[in-house]
């Protein structure tokens, strides 16, 4: 069989994406979500589309059990992938959304994985975290200690059969940017993380961005001056 595959925030557009990728190849599926009549819906989908196994979980990053995810899986994964993220103007429910959240269920994969004897773990974070500007900083700060976390995790781990794996989407096509004017030249679609995910698993890189040409645009953003950055007000 196939690598079970657990995908946390599985209702997000990029979610989705990936579990087809995954489902088209055989991989068998835990889907988790807060919504769980649409988790319903895109499971059968899935079974009916692809022939595989599709398990569906409620799953509230929000929650004081939300690790408890990570007990009971049957059959247990050996990849988790973390979609769960979120934008808007509340302070704390971006921060907690974004990064307090979410770093404890990986905190609790990651142990799940060492007990296991091995497996990946992917958290997907965000370009805007690679630096704070002026348009976006609580979300992006959220994401930055996302980062870090994930960066800690995988120094710890290192030697062990865990791999962890920090993928920066930057503008993506999803429900979540509905509205927003993104330029087209830099906007991914979630078909295409789930294909750039897949790619940094099968080639064993740490930190993938979506699109390459993000890690050449933050890199001359993240070395602007501060005196300069703060006039840009981007």
């Amino acid at each position: 069989m196939k690598p079970v595959v657990l995908l946390l925030g599985a209702t997000s557009d990029m979610g989705r994406a990936v579990a087809r990728a995954y489902a088209a190849q055989g991989h068998p599926l835990h889907l988790a979500a807060r919504d769980a009549a649409r988790l319903a819906l895109d499971a059968e989908d899935l079974r009916l589309r692809s022939g595989v196994d599709v398990w569906t979980h409620p799953f509230d990053v929000l929650a004081e059990d939300a690790a408890s995810i990570m007990t009971g899986l049957a059959p247990p994964p050996s990849i988790v992938i973390c979609f769960v993220g979120m934008m808007g103007t509340d302070p704390q429910l971006i921060m907690r959304t974004n990064y307090t959240g979410p770093a404890m269920v990986l905190e609790a994969a990651a142990d799940f994985l060492q007990r296991q004897g091995g497996g990946v773990l992917v958290g997907v974070s965000s370009v805007a975290g690679d630096r704070g500007r002026a348009g976006n900083y609580v979300y992006g700060s959220a994401k930055a200690g996302l980062t870090a976390y994930l960066s800690g995790l995988r120094a710890r781990l290192h030697g062990s059969k865990v791999r962890v794996v920090t993928v920066k989407p930057g503008f993506v096509h999803t429900r979540m940017t509905e509205g927003m004017d993104l330029p087209k030249a830099l906007t991914a679609q979630p078909d295409e993380v789930a294909r750039a995910i897949m790619e940094a698993l099968e080639q064993g890189r740490d930190v993938v961005y979506v699109r390459p040409v993000w890690r050449l645009i933050m890199t001359i953003i993240r070395l602007l001056p501060e005196p300069v950055f703060k006039r840009l007000r981007i």
